[in-house]
């Protein structure tokens, strides 16, 4: 049975974290010789959401999906060349 993340993750809606917006905007903003404030004006992770709605992409505080599975996959890889390695030497060292 999948679980409710195995469901989202093979999906094909795009997702980004909202607050990765907010952070790409401080930092571009701070670059331009502004000086952004957090808080005083309030949560900007609501408007970043909103923007990356009209964008077409889903808000989702899990990040990307498409980073997500490039990293499970990454994950997966090195696991596998470990077990490999570990494999071997162990097969060496009964000899």
């Amino acid at each position: 049975m999948e679980s409710t993340t195995d469901t989202n993750m093979n999906t094909s809606e795009e997702t980004y974290n909202p607050w990765s917006i907010v952070n790409l905007v401080f930092r571009h903003l701070a670059d331009e010789g502004l000086h952004p404030i957090l808080g005083e004006s309030g949560d900007p992770g609501a408007p970043a959401a909103d923007l990356l709605r009209a964008l077409g992409i889903v808000p989702s505080f899990d990040g990307s999906k498409k980073i997500n599975r490039r990293v499970s996959d990454e994950l997966a890889q090195l696991r596998e060349a470990y077990e490999a390695d570990r494999r071997h030497i162990i097969a060496n060292n009964d000899k």
